[in-house]
């Protein structure tokens, strides 16, 4: 764990007298033990890599021009990141983009930025990350990120960048995972990383309180299946690098899980209810393996309907 997180940190302050966090029971806790470990490296094609381990997956172009990254990690895997950077190429890190603004996908930016990166990243992520901003899922309030960590290019709906003979489109397409989520789309590679808006294999937190919801989450998941084809790799914010078929597969669960809790919610079933239901049941089992149970899961698509 960090050290002397108690009930508060540098990243923030828990909410006494309620039982977890996310730093000591919840996500926040199984990154930070994750991140103990060697990183797990995955090599795409078009010189794109992914680690894995080191909070939300990290994507890297890299050129003789320099690195062009997808999301930071997080701070505790410093050591580990600049080791498998150094190992895939001695060009420095250029470009960063924080995908949205969670912690486990923006940690790594201020020392990143120390290295000589320019953060990108959608206007309201810049906006969270420069404010107190409270989770109650995770039963934590997170402090604004140093001044160093802030976006400094900062993008309402798209902007292309003409990198190393690679064109690298970032979109918002609205509100989705969060308020503030970017993809990433390497054109001539064909890769689209999504940052957490899909999630290979597992149950995908959905931030309702900054703006996400189920709804929003479906429809970012419809244009990830329109923009991509069977020769199309999609890297997800969590999990092994996917397809198209992978993406119809997470986006039909959202919406059979999505369907059953709003058919129980208009019945006026309340929240305890519904839970007890099981209306992950068939799900469960492939998609409830990670830091999102059935339960958790369930909760999140009620609230955000």
């Amino acid at each position: 764990m960090i050290a002397g997180l108690g009930g508060g940190s540098a990243y923030g302050q828990i909410d006494q007298g309620v039982k977890g966090d996310y730093f000591h029971t919840g996500a926040g806790a199984r990154y930070l033990v994750r991140a103990k470990s060697p990183l797990e490296i995955e090599r795409l094609r078009g010189n794109l890599t992914i680690l894995k381990g080191a909070g939300g997956n990290i994507t890297i172009f890299a050129s003789k021009q320099g690195k062009f990254l997808i999301d930071a990690g997080i701070r505790p895997s410093k050591d580990n990141i600049e080791a498998a950077l150094n190992d895939i190429g001695k060009s420095p890190i250029k470009y960063v983009v924080n995908t949205h603004w969670h912690w486990d996908h923006t940690d790594g930016s201020e020392w990143m930025h120390a290295a000589g990166a320019k953060i990108i990243a959608q206007r309201k992520t810049r906006k969270h990350l420069t404010e107190t901003t409270h989770v109650d899922d995770w039963n934590w309030t997170f402090n604004p990120v140093p001044s160093g960590a802030r976006p400094t290019i900062v993008i309402d709906k798209e902007k292309v960048f003409s990198f190393s003979g690679e064109t690298i489109r970032l979109i918002n397409f609205g509100a989705g995972h969060t308020d503030g989520d970017l993809l990433a789309y390497f054109e001539e590679a064909d890769v689209l990383v999504t940052g957490d808006t899909f999630w290979n294999g597992y149950y995908p937190f959905i931030d309702n309180q900054d703006g996400g919801g189920i709804n929003f989450a479906i429809g970012w998941a419809d244009k990830i299946i329109e923009m991509s084809t069977d020769h199309s790799i999609v890297v997800p914010g969590h999990g092994p690098a996917g397809n198209r078929a992978d993406v119809i597969a997470f986006r039909d669960m959202l919406v059979s899980v999505r369907d059953k809790v709003a058919a129980l919610k208009r019945q006026g079933k309340s929240l305890q209810e519904v839970v007890d239901s099981k209306p992950t049941a068939q799900f469960d089992s492939k998609w409830g393996g990670f830091v999102i149970g059935g339960e958790l899961f369930t909760k999140l698509v009620y609230d955000g309907l």
